[in-house]
């Protein structure tokens, strides 16, 4: 653990503010905040969280940047997160370390977490030359219309806890590359993972003669996050959360014109219909409800399976669910690692508790394991979609098996919660799938055919629909979001024509 730290210039005892290649804040009156091993229980490490007066700086500094940063061309500005992705590639190995170690999730989704970072750095590069705009027809003679695309200002991105690296790189790389600053809450459950990021930063910055281009601080939200949601300065806030949180994230923010990205719950379902490939579908299955725990926000939380297969296809899940090895994330061979910590626990087994209430029938798993740690067993329950805990999110490994007779019925059942996120369909039938991918069918931001509800790329928007909040992150056009959009007209002729014909005469 302790290489693991020192080479991410992390100490026993750390400071939560930093804005550019300058030194973090020495303050001590935000309190400490210790960073806990969910594997163990024990302390990893103490961070002061940082103050009023700590934000307040990191705001001027940042703004102070962008006003520079946004006169570089946007492809030399992408240059600088080409070089931030080589540093990632450097570190790649010890920071997927440090994610797995802090929150939990095995070794391999860790590394894999740097890897999407890497990969929208590398995204966003090819993007800093392709910040498009439009030309249109004037209906003037002798002028020329067009938009172009202008950098926002200092954005704020709080990001939550299970994915505590990767999703700041989907805001922070795209906002660099449209000439924006990025100020970083992050978790306060995964706070080393923001420092080493951000001494990472520190150095590609230094190095290349930036400062404050990406800054971070660590804090309570009362504080930290509700500054930033009222904060005028920061033109849009970016919010990974839940849907409760987003409320109120959408709510302030709106109050002052601001803008937002809102990337809230989900409870993503794959369809399975007679003609699936099992093969397929029972690994995607298993990975999607007990990758990272289930607290992945596309995590699989409802099967919806055809009921002339249902009983073949929950005995090769529970044959697939006992190969699964809980344990420290750490260890090779480990596939679940613990929840996040103890109120992630007590929510999993109130849910367990809720659902056999509403006549559910648990057929694998509900338990918490004995020892150090917060581990618990992934859940497969027989259940009814309309039940209130199956309309819920529980950011756990608790998997809803509800039958169905027609694909029609499946996808009624399928989009009959408020969430609506990421959604897969398992079917060897051309017919399902389109019209699984129709206007008709599912009503989420995300939609797989043959393949799970986790592991998104990069290259596509990344969001969902309904409570999911509606916004776009990462790939395809989401770079707008980070930039305000201008529509010039530039008149050429010695004449000053109006629009729809109006004719202003002020001659005598």
């Amino acid at each position: 653990m302790n290489s693991i730290l020192k080479e991410l210039g992390i100490n026993n005892v750390n400071y939560g503010a930093c804005s550019g290649t300058k030194k973090w804040s020495s303050s001590q009156d935000g309190g400490l905040l210790e960073s806990i091993n969910p594997s163990t229980g024990e302390v990893i490490a103490s961070i002061y969280q940082a103050t009023e007066n700590d934000y307040e700086q990191i705001v001027k500094e940042s703004v102070a940047a962008f006003n520079e940063f946004r006169k570089v061309p946007a492809p030399i500005r992408g240059q600088l997160v080409r070089k931030m992705g080589d540093a990632l590639r450097e570190k790649k190995d010890v920071l997927g370390s440090l994610v797995a170690m802090e929150m939990g999730k095995i070794k391999m989704e860790g590394d894999g977490e740097v890897q999407e970072m890497i990969d929208i750095a590398d995204f966003a590069v090819g993007q800093s030359r392709m910040l498009y705009g439009k030309t249109m027809h004037s209906e003037r003679p002798d002028h020329r219309m067009y938009e172009q695309w202008h950098p926002l200002g200092a954005i704020g991105v709080i990001s939550a806890f299970n994915f505590p690296v990767a999703v700041w790189a989907w805001n922070a790389f795209i906002a660099a590359i449209c000439g924006d600053t990025t100020i970083w809450k992050p978790s306060s459950t995964a706070p080393l993972c923001a420092i080493a990021v951000q001494n990472i930063c520190n150095t590609v910055m230094e190095k290349n003669g930036y400062s404050g281009i990406f800054s971070t601080v660590i804090g309570h939200g009362s504080i930290v996050g509700e500054k930033m949601l009222h904060d005028g300065r920061l033109p849009l806030i970016s919010f990974t959360g839940s849907t409760a949180m987003g409320r109120h994230v959408s709510s302030v923010v709106s109050t002052r014109f601001g803008k937002t990205i809102l990337e809230l719950g989900g409870n993503n379902a794959i369809i399975i219909d007679e003609t699936a490939n099992l093969d397929l579908a029972i690994p995607a299955v298993a990975f999607g409800a007990v990758g990272t725990a289930g607290q992945r926000c596309t995590s699989t939380r409802r099967v919806l399976i055809q009921k002339n297969i249902q009983e073949d296809f929950i005995n090769l899940l529970l044959n697939a669910y006992k190969q699964v090895r809980i344990g420290d994330p750490l260890d090779d061979g480990t596939l679940m690692g613990p929840l996040v910590n103890g109120k992630a626990v007590t929510d999993y087994m109130n849910a367990i508790e809720a659902v056999k209430d509403a006549g559910g029938v648990v057929l694998w798993g509900g338990t918490q394991l004995e020892g150090k740690g917060h581990y618990v067993t992934p859940v497969i329950v027989k259940a009814k979609n309309d039940w209130e805990i199956v309309q819920k999110e529980t950011f756990a490994p608790i998997l809803y098996v509800i039958p169905f007779n027609t694909i029609e019925e499946a996808v009624e059942l399928h989009n009959d919660v408020p969430q609506g996120l990421s959604s897969s369909m398992f079917t060897s039938n051309v017919s399902h799938a389109e019209y699984f991918l129709s206007h008709r069918g599912s009503d989420c931001g995300i939609a797989n055919i043959n393949i799970g509800t986790s592991g998104a790329e990069i290259g596509g928007a990344f969001g969902g629909e309904k409570e999911t909040g509606g916004g776009r992150e990462s790939g395809s056009d989401a770079w707008k979001q980070y930039m305000r959009r201008q529509t010039n007209t530039l008149n050429w002729s010695s004449e000053l024509p109006l629009a729809q014909g109006i004719n202003f005469d002020l001659s005598e």
